[in-house]
């Protein structure tokens, strides 16, 4: 990961590090404001035909001024955007992020630095994001996933690592960066979003697959990440791409389609087992799930088909019919 920025004009690295440092945005954050501002200034050179669109990816912004940045407009903005749609095919969400990036940078050299008059960013609107229900297990599907647990290495620490994800909720990052401490008793301590901690209430299906991990984790000789609770074959911390390959693993082994679950479908089962099953108040999911927002975990009180249909049954005026009308007269 990207922590120098180099690349980019000392004025932006300054603002970078003040998100990071200040501001403690998360890692993977700052990233994405490294890539969209970059992305961003290369297009101003382009438009301002000081470079060639055709090499885009190549272009060097590091002589970039202050001056530079100050030239640029609300119509320049709008124009990136037209331009990342346009040229770069991302998507609503993408280019939602983009705006946030450009809006934060904006605001930094205007109301913290005070190095321009003009904000242009403020003005810019954010692209309208249809929101789509999350894919998710339902109850049967996720109980053949975690059936699906088998073979000879490993079984313990993935079963566990599937009973996290679908019992708690917790993102792929959160899960790889569970240390042994970070368990309590019956409680768990993540970091998520934002270098946030909160604390997590394992269930007994949870207590018990850990600990069935942990006796056989603790048999294992020259470990070379001592505090990471979930190891590799070489016994350092797991990453998240090796999990991410082994739910794709038993999501095919139960039946079900790889290409359509991973990790965070995972969370997304969690979320709405709690919600449908357990009738948990959508406060305490927002709690559960360490959402900023409460419109973030709304998306998981969806109903589905089969709710629809039992709405429509036990309406009052389900078992009148014409006939019956008809026989009354």
């Amino acid at each position: 990961m990207v922590t120098d920025f180099k690349d980019l004009p000392d004025i932006v690295i300054e603002f970078l590090h003040y998100m990071l440092t200040i501001k403690n945005k998360s890692k993977n954050t700052v990233q994405e404001y490294y890539y969209d501002l970059r992305t961003f200034l290369r297009y101003i050179k382009v438009s301002k035909r000081q470079a060639n669109e055709k090499d885009f990816d190549n272009i060097n912004v590091k002589a970039m001024t202050l001056e530079d940045i100050k030239q640029v407009d609300l119509t320049d903005l709008y124009s990136f955007m037209a331009f990342t749609s346009r040229e770069r095919e991302n998507t609503a969400v993408t280019r939602a992020r983009k705006v946030a990036s450009l809006k934060s940078f904006y605001k930094y050299l205007h109301t913290k630095l005070k190095v321009i008059e003009y904000n242009p960013a403020a003005e810019l609107d954010t692209p309208k994001i249809v929101r789509r229900l999350p894919k998710y297990l339902n109850l049967d599907e996720s109980i053949q996933l975690l059936d699906s647990v088998d073979g000879k290495k490993n079984v313990e620490r993935d079963f566990a690592i599937l009973m996290l994800f679908m019992n708690c909720g917790l993102r792929l990052s959160e899960l790889v960066g569970i240390n042994v401490n970070s368990i309590r008793g019956d409680t768990l301590t993540v970091i998520g979003k934002g270098n946030k901690e909160r604390t997590v209430y394992l269930n007994q299906a949870c207590l018990e697959a850990i600990a069935a991990y942990k006796a056989k984790r603790d048999k294992l000789l020259n470990i070379k990440d001592s505090k990471a609770l979930f190891l590799s074959e070489r016994k350092v911390r797991i990453s998240p791409k090796t999990v991410q390959y082994l739910v794709k693993k038993y999501i095919q082994a139960s039946g079900l389609d790889p290409d359509k679950y991973s990790p965070h479908k995972l969370r997304h089962t969690a979320a709405t087992l709690m919600y449908k099953h357990g009738h948990v108040d959508i406060r305490a999911l927002q709690a559960i799930l360490g959402h900023e927002s409460i419109a973030t975990t709304e998306i998981y009180t969806h109903i589905d088909d089969e709710q629809l249909r039992k709405a429509v049954e036990n309406n009052p005026l389900s078992s009148v019919s014409a006939k019956k009308k008809k026989a009354c007269e």
